[in-house]
């Protein structure tokens, strides 16, 4: 972040707190923007739709998706960073927005100077699933397909060092088997690679793959959490695959340009918790196998710095390269 930067940020904040620009929630004219990280299809764009009609209720405000994919959710990111911190711009940010420190040392800004929390939404295990062309339907057995032909297999991810590739390459680590990452721009056009067979097997949330699971066109292998899914329960977990201990979870946090308003962040707060806990909102992110959070803005920037020191050091014990 460079001082051009924080000083428009400043000043652009001392001017809502003035009264030159109207606070979020007063400006009724104005919709309310949740700018997501990646393309329609994916985890982040699924949470943020099932959210959106409760939430501009429990704002009383016009309430839009918007997507901006690109540069692994960098292009969104650094768009709030330099947005009015007025609170009608926020950031709907996938776990990139912790790994993408550990993977770019030179974002266009700083992701834990640039951001006020405003709630970790949901988490979620990743389901790791198969193309109609992999025999194995179990981990364990397609790693053991995987150890005998390296050169055959690929897996989608949904980026250079997204959260599903250091979950693949600790999975690969631990295992001794070699599969090909081939990254793409979201987790529709992962689930895109594995339908066509160009990638045989992807990591994606559950809400992502369910109605291909549901058709039989890609086969579920393993889960990522600490205990099944009730929708899956014959899937077992990577720790109950050979891998005792494994656990991992992909995330979605509320992030506004830091500056915000204090009480705008807390106005903000309030209504997304209460719209995650509301029983609609609350059932369909259940079903698609999220596991809402609703934290507060603290806590979601204290889950940000804890996945980004976790991955940080698996990173730099490993030696993995996750730059572009």
């Amino acid at each position: 972040m460079n001082d051009s930067s924080l000083t428009r940020r400043q000043v652009l904040a001392a001017g809502v707190a003035m009264g030159v620009g109207a606070p979020v929630l007063a400006q009724s004219d104005a919709p309310v923007r949740l700018v997501v990280t990646f393309p329609p299809g994916g985890s982040t764009d699924i949470t943020a739709r099932i959210i959106q009609p409760e939430l501009a209720k429990r704002l009383g405000r016009s309430v839009v998706v918007e997507n901006k994919p690109g540069a692994s959710s960098q292009l969104a990111t650094d768009y709030v960073a330099k947005s009015r911190p007025d609170g009608n711009t926020l950031l709907v940010s996938f776990d990139s927005h912790a790994i993408n420190a550990v993977a770019k040392p030179k974002l266009p800004y700083d992701t834990f100077k640039d951001f006020t929390g405003i709630t970790l939404a949901v988490r979620f295990p990743l389901v790791i699933a198969a193309s109609a062309s992999v025999q194995s339907k179990d981990l364990r057995g397609f790693l053991e397909e995987a150890r005998k032909q390296p050169a055959k297999f690929s897996y989608a991810s949904t980026g250079v060092g997204s959260m599903n590739q250091l979950v693949m390459e600790d999975i690969k680590r631990r295992s001794g088997s070699f599969v090909l990452h081939v990254p793409y721009g979201g987790g529709g056009p992962a689930v895109q690679a594995v339908l066509s067979d160009t990638s045989q097997i992807t990591l994606l949330s559950y809400a992502a793959l369910k109605g291909q699971i549901a058709a039989g066109k890609v086969t579920p292998l393993a889960v990522t959490g600490a205990k099944r899914l009730a929708d899956l329960p014959n899937v077992p977990t990577v720790a109950e695959s050979g891998f005792p201990g494994f656990e991992a979870y992909s995330w979605i946090g509320i992030f506004a340009p830091s500056g915000t308003p204090p009480e705008t962040v807390a106005k903000l707060t309030e209504a997304f918790r209460e719209t995650l806990q509301s029983p609609e909102v609350n059932a369909k992110l259940t079903a698609g196998g999220f596991e809402v959070m609703a934290t507060d803005g603290p806590g979601a920037e204290r889950h940000a710095r804890q996945e980004f020191e976790r991955w940080s050091a698996f990173v730099r014990t490993t030696g993995l390269k996750i730059s572009e």
